[in-house]
């Protein structure tokens, strides 16, 4: 059963939260980090990507730029940007994008579950992108970026954040830039705290949505701070890390779609030809987006096509396999257009949804040759691929809205 924890937060305060919070560290390059940090002196990104207070003749993942994290996170709370609640308490954190809420409970999720499946994966991480955030976690001695977790959705604990969402003024309440609506109500009462503490620990499986790096470097973090103290009992606050967790029936995954450079030396009419071996094949009269599991839109020479898997192929193979984004990877881009490994191959690209088809249309009038709009994956689909032990391909699923970093830290 799942283990999850009230904390004392570190947060910002009330008047300046608005101007802290940042989206995630890893929706950047280097470049935009540094213009982001630099229009908002408070931002957490000036923390979270710390290279942005140095030339760019200084390597990234140089040790003094995480010293200088910790530097800036220290000022931080000594200027009294930073506070420290005095007791341990659960957070609602509500985001609404577009006129649609979602709702979650923030928390401290066990790295015991993680490493005993009950919190589940359905994502491959890279060492190099774990060892960034490991430095980072390590030389902060905190948590700073969410993991975006999911569960099936729980009476009690819906109860409990109807009513608290209802009856209290929020702690914060802001539009970002972006359009997206972000507020925030502490759970301090010992009642609420204790039924929701015992709703999620009658839960057997929780899931990783989004965060799986964030999420495997704390654990790393929590490995090497249980070695340097092997006496450890299980109650420090190294064992947890800081988490969101949303119920399954208010998460949003939107499409991630792809971008291929050229058509593997195919002529057009070659590969039209060709994808209908497994397809069907229609044009359309403009751009449109898939309707239902089983198509995908295609964009290619200033036309849109809407492609429709066979229903035999549909039918193959286990969770993974079916997924729609594994029956093109297997039946069109890897022997069509020779995309092998979609996780290095170079002629690849992703986009995710947020940025609309006029993306695609744009890549594949520029840089890239043909792009394809796919059907989003479920969050059901999601959960069956983890309950299953599997991992999804590469760019699978495009949760929004992001969960905003510097909102909540969990010192460790």
């Amino acid at each position: 059963m799942a283990t999850v924890k009230p904390f004392v937060a570190v947060r910002p305060r009330e008047d300046v939260a608005s101007k802290v919070a940042a989206l995630p560290y890893d929706v950047y390059n280097r470049q935009e980090a540094k213009e982001a940090a630099g229009n908002e002196p408070l931002s957490f990104l000036n923390i979270d990507r710390a290279e942005t207070q140095f030339s760019d003749d200084v390597d990234t993942y140089d040790p003094k730029v995480y010293e200088k994290a910790r530097e800036l996170y220290e000022a931080r709370k000594a200027e009294g940007v930073y506070v420290t609640d005095g007791e341990r308490c659960y957070y609602i954190y509500q985001l609404t994008m577009d006129g649609r809420e979602q709702t979650g409970i923030v928390a401290c999720a066990s790295v015991d579950d993680y490493l005993n499946s009950v919190i589940k994966k359905h994502e491959n991480t890279r060492e190099e992108k774990e060892q960034d955030r490991i430095r980072h976690v390590d030389t902060l001695s905190a948590q700073t970026g969410p993991i975006f977790l999911a569960y099936r959705s729980q009476e009690v604990i819906n109860g409990i954040v109807t009513r608290v969402t209802g009856d209290i003024l929020p702690l914060y309440d802001f539009k970002a830039e972006d359009g997206v609506t972000h507020r925030v109500w502490k759970v301090d009462d010992s009642t609420d705290i204790e039924k929701i503490e015992g709703a999620f620990a009658g839960i057997g499986e929780i899931y990783i949505a989004d965060g799986h790096h964030r999420a495997a470097s704390a654990v790393k973090v929590s490995l090497k701070r249980r070695e340097e103290h092997p006496d450890y009992d299980g109650s420090e606050e190294f064992n947890y890390f800081l988490s969101v967790l949303f119920p399954d029936d208010q998460l949003m995954i939107m499409d991630y779609n792809r971008s291929i450079k050229d058509l593997n030396g195919l002529t057009v009419e070659e590969f039209l030809e060709r994808i209908q071996e497994n397809f069907s094949l229609k044009p359309m009269d403009g751009a449109g987006h898939p309707e239902k599991k089983g198509q995908a839109t295609m964009y290619l020479d200033g036309k849109w096509y809407r492609l429709e898997i066979s229903e035999k192929l549909r039918q193959i193979g286990d969770a993974v396999d079916s997924l729609d984004v594994s029956l093109l990877q297997d039946y069109l881009f890897e022997p069509i257009l020779g995309i092998g490994d979609p996780r290095t191959d170079e002629r690849i690209d992703f986009i995710g949804g947020i940025r609309g088809l006029e993306e695609l249309e744009r890549r594949a009038d520029s840089d890239m040759k043909i792009s394809f709009a796919m059907y989003p994956t479920s969050i059901h689909e999601l959960f069956a691929v983890a309950d299953a032990g599997l991992l999804m391909p590469p760019k699978s699923t495009w949760f929004e809205p992001k969960l905003r970093s510097g909102l909540f830290i969990h010192e460790i």
